[in-house]
């Protein structure tokens, strides 16, 4: 059931991104499949009463959780946020030279 909502997420994501003509709809729609994504991952390394892969010396957990996507999920978290800044930055500088975020007037005023 939540991979669904996951998946229902993405799609919500992958809508914006398509359909929207708004450059800020389009940057929110990216966010939104992108932590999506996240989620997928982190939920893929969830265990039922896991514990934390903490160990002491000579100790044994047998119902550990993996830390590998929670580890990779926050190296992408600083670089989504990288890059959504660079989308924004470009969005705006477009903003100053046609005046709108509308893509289908940007593409008419090329040049």
């Amino acid at each position: 059931m939540i991979y669904l909502m996951c998946f229902i997420l993405f799609s919500i994501g992958i809508y914006c991104i398509l359909v929207k003509k708004n450059l800020i709809k389009i940057i929110i729609g990216i966010g939104i499949a992108g932590y999506a994504v996240n989620l997928f991952f982190i939920l893929v390394g969830y265990r039922a009463q896991g514990r934390a892969p903490i160990l002491a010396q000579d100790q044994v957990i047998q119902n550990m959780v993996d830390p590998l996507p929670q580890a990779l999920i926050l190296t992408n978290i600083v670089i989504g946020l990288a890059v959504t800044v660079l989308i924004v930055a470009i969005a705006i500088r477009i903003y100053e030279k046609y005046g709108t975020f509308d893509i289908t007037k940007i593409r008419r005023l090329r040049g």
